[in-house]
C-alpha cells in the first residue's frame, strides 16, 4: 500500500504531520478522522532521496524501542499506573525522538486522552501492531497483558534482525575490503611495473594485459566510472518515485541467490508473529492485515495480502491466495488452513512464526560459516591474479634469457 503524507489538527488544535498507509488518499482521510482529528491537507508521499534524509533522524532504533517496550510493560506490571510510567520512560529514555514524543504524551494523558489516542498522534515513532494492539487492550481491560505481548513481539522481531545483520556484515565488510585492495593495487602498485614490461619488448601474456587495462582505466578515466556510477543513482533516485520500481525490487530481493531466501524466511517470519499477535488481542481480520501489509515492507508479499483480504470479503478463505502464491511454501498455507478450520488462527500463526524464526536462525548461522572463508578465498584470488599477472612477464623473460 501506498503511504501518505498528512497535515492535521488535533482536539486541543495542536498541528501533528504524519504517514498513514491506506489504499487509497479517501481510505488514508477516513482513517486519520477515525483517529479523532481534522485532516487538512493529504498527499501521496513519493520515497525520494531528499524525503529520506528529512525523516531519518526522526526513526527510533528497533533495540531502544523493544527496551521502551519491556520496560513500560514491567511498570504496568508492577502496578505503576500508565502516566507515571510514561513520565518515568520519558525521564530515562536514551533516544531523542521517543523522549520527546513521551513528554508530549504525558501532557495528553494528563488530560484526560487515552493512551492509544496519544500514541496515534505519533506515527513516526510507535509503529501501527503497537497502537492497535494498546487500544484493543484498553478496550479489553487487560492492557498489562498487551503490553508483555508487544514486548515479546518487538523483541523476537530484534533478535532476528539481528541475526540477518549479523549474517550480512561480514561479507558486506569483506566485500569493500577486497574493492579497496583491488583499486590500491592497481592505482599504486601495477603502474610502477608498466616501464618495466615495456623494456622487455615482447608481448605481455592476456592476464597481464588485463591487469594493465583494467589499471589504466582506473587511473585515467576514473571519471567515466564516476559518471556511469552518476548516471545509475540518478536513474535509481528517479525510479524510486514509481511504485512499479518499487514492487519489482521487492520481488527482486526475495529472488538473489542464497540471501534471497534468508530474506523471505524473515519476512514469512515477521508476517506470521504480527498475525498472531493481533489476532490474540481480538484485533479485526482486515485491519490485521492492512497492518500486517505495513509491517512486512514488502510490496510483492503485500499483493499477496491484498488478494487474502479481497477474497475474505467474498466470503473465501485466506489460506487460498496465499497457497497460490509462489512467494509462499506450501507448509505455510497449509497451517493457515488448518488454523482456519479449527478456529485456531492466532496459534497457527505463531507456530509458523516459530517456524520460520528458528530457520531464520539456522540459516543465517550456517551462511556465516559458509561464506566467512569463501570471501577470503576470493579476496585471495584478487589479489593472487593481480600479483601472477605482475610476475608471469619476468618468468618468461627470465625463458627468453636461459
Amino acid at each position: 500500500m501506498p503511504d501518505y503524507a498528512y497535515l492535521a489538527l488535533t482536539r486541543d488544535g495542536k498541528r501533528k504531520r504524519g504517514v498513514k498507509k491506506a489504499q487509497s488518499e479517501q481510505t488514508a482521510i477516513a482513517a486519520l478522522r477515525e483517529e479523532g482529528v481534522y485532516v487538512l491537507s493529504v498527499k501521496e508521499q513519493v520515497d525520494v532521496w531528499w524525503r529520506q534524509e528529512i525523516y531519518f533522524g526522526a526513526k527510533v532504533k528497533l533495540k531502544d524501542f523493544t527496551a521502551f517496550c519491556r520496560q513500560f510493560a514491567t511498570l504496568i506490571r508492577a502496578g505503576v499506573t500508565i502516566i507515571e510510567s510514561v513520565r518515568i520512560l520519558a525521564e530515562q529514555s536514551e533516544a531523542k525522538p521517543l523522549r520527546q514524543a513521551l513528554t508530549e504524551m504525558g501532557s495528553a494523558l494528563a488530560s484526560g486522552r487515552a493512551f492509544s489516542a496519544a500514541t496515534a498522534e505519533h506515527t513516526d515513532i510507535f509503529p501501527p501492531i503497537f497502537i492497535h494492539m494498546v487500544r484493543a487492550g484498553e478496550v479489553a481491560g487487560n492492557l498489562d497483558e498487551i503490553l508483555e505481548r508487544i514486548a515479546n513481539f518487538f523483541e523476537r522481531e530484534n533478535e532476528t534482525r539481528e541475526k540477518i545483520k549479523s549474517a550480512l556484515t561480514y561479507p558486506i565488510v569483506v566485500g569493500i575490503v577486497a574493492v579497496l585492495v583491488t583499486i590500491f593495487l592497481l592505482v599504486k602498485i601495477v603502474p610502477s611495473f608498466i616501464g618495466v614490461f615495456a623494456s622487455f619488448h615482447q608481448q605481455l601474456p592476456l592476464p597481464t594485459r588485463i591487469v594493465l587495462g583494467a589499471s589504466a582505466t582506473i587511473e585515467h578515466a576514473w571519471w567515466g566510472l564516476l559518471l556511469v556510477v552518476g548516471i545509475g543513482y540518478g536513474g535509481h533516485v528517479y525510479l524510486k518515485t514509481k511504485r512499479s520500481y518499487h514492487r519489482f525490487l521487492d520481488y527482486l530481493k526475495l529472488r538473489i541467490p542464497v540471501f534471497g531466501v534468508l530474506i523471505k524466511k524473515s519476512l514469512i517470519a515477521r508476517l506470521a508473529r504480527t498475525m498472531s499477535s493481533l489476532l490474540r488481542s481480538a484485533v479485526p481480520i482486515m485491519e490485521v492485515l492492512e497492518i500486517v501489509d505495513a509491517v512486512v515492507g514488502n510490496r510483492a508479499i503485500g499483493e499477496v495480502l491484498t488478494q487474502a483480504g479481497e477474497n475474505l470479503q467474498k466470503g473465501g478463505t485466506l489460506s487460498g491466495p496465499i497457497g497460490k502464491s509462489k512467494l509462499f511454501p506450501p507448509l505455510v498455507s497449509h497451517m493457515i488452513a488448518i488454523g482456519e478450520e479449527t478456529g485456531n488462527m492466532d496459534f497457527m500463526f505463531e507456530k509458523i512464526a516459530d517456524f520460520y524464526e528458528a530457520e531464520v536462525s539456522t540459516y543465517a548461522d550456517r551462511l556465516k560459516a559458509l561464506i566467512e572463508p569463501l570471501m577470503v578465498i576470493v579476496l585471495a584470488l584478487i589479489v593472487g591474479t593481480i600479483v601472477m599477472a605482475v610476475i608471469l612477464p619476468e618468468f618468461s623473460l627470465y625463458k627468453t634469457i636461459s
